[in-house]
Formats: C-alpha cells, sequence, structure tokens
C-alpha cells in the first residue's frame, strides 16, 4: 500500500501514531504491545528521509522518537487528554454514587448528566480542591 503524504501530514501521523502507542502501551511495564512499538519505529525510522532528522534517535539498532521530539509539546498534548478523562470518569463515577447508580437507564441519562455536568464545574473551579476524602471511615 502507498499513501501519499505531504510533510505537514506526515509529521501529524508521527504524533498521531506516539499518542496512540502511549496510550495503548505508557502504563503496560514489560507487557507492551510490540506490534505498535514495532509500527512506530518503522514510521519513525522513515522521518529522517522526509528532512525530519531532529525526531529520532537510534539506540541498539532500534529508532525511537528523539528527546527533542518527546520535549517538543506530545508529552502535555497526551497531559490534557489525561486530564479531560481523568475529570470526566471522576465525574460519573461520583454522580452514579449520588444516584445510586451501577448501570444507567435512557431515563436516568439526563439526571447522571446533570450531575456529572456539576461536577465538572467544580473541577473547573477549584480542581481536586475542593474533594474531601474520609479515610478513617
Amino acid at each position: 500500500m502507498n499513501i501519499e503524504l505531504s510533510d505537514k501530514e506526515f509529521r501529524r501521523l508521527l504524533d498521531m501514531v506516539y499518542i496512540g502507542n502511549w496510550i495503548l502501551n505508557s502504563a503496560r511495564g514489560e507487557d507492551r504491545f510490540e506490534d505498535y512499538d514495532l509500527l512506530q519505529e518503522k514510521l519513525f525510522a522513515m522521518a529522517p528521509e522526509r528532512g525530519m532528522r531532529s525526531l529520532v534517535q537510534r539506540w541498539h539498532g532500534h529508532v525511537f522518537p528523539s528527546q527533542a521530539y518527546e520535549d517538543g509539546g506530545i508529552h502535555e498534548a497526551i497531559a490534557d487528554y489525561e486530564d479531560a478523562v481523568f475529570f470526566n470518569i471522576l465525574a460519573e463515577e461520583l454522580a452514579r454514587r449520588d444516584l445510586g447508580l451501577e448501570d444507567c437507564e435512557p431515563e436516568d441519562y439526563t439526571e447522571l448528566s446533570n450531575r456529572m455536568e456539576d461536577y465538572l464545574d467544580e473541577f473547573d473551579k477549584n480542581g481536586l480542591g475542593s474533594i474531601n476524602i474520609d479515610i478513617d471511615n
């Protein structure tokens, strides 16, 4: 298969592959999905041919995203995603707890959504600062 990409599109593809691989593998330790690592390596190995040598480094015969690439803002994008997911999951779990909902029936969606919005508004204003946990309980 051949796909023709402009340099800008190729650069965006590298970002998407890196972010996807990060989400899939960053918390897996030794149990990584190696096929995703290999695909990332294959695509980053093409970067020098596209005039993007600074995006890669070689180590023990393998190609990896360079430190300059990793320090160039990609992890800020990942952190923004992680924050959004964290606060959305937390808001939903707290709303479900408050409403006594384990599973959600269609008639519960409006109430659940409203409660989640209340929590998300609170998190926007105060982050985690207004959350109190009674550990002794």
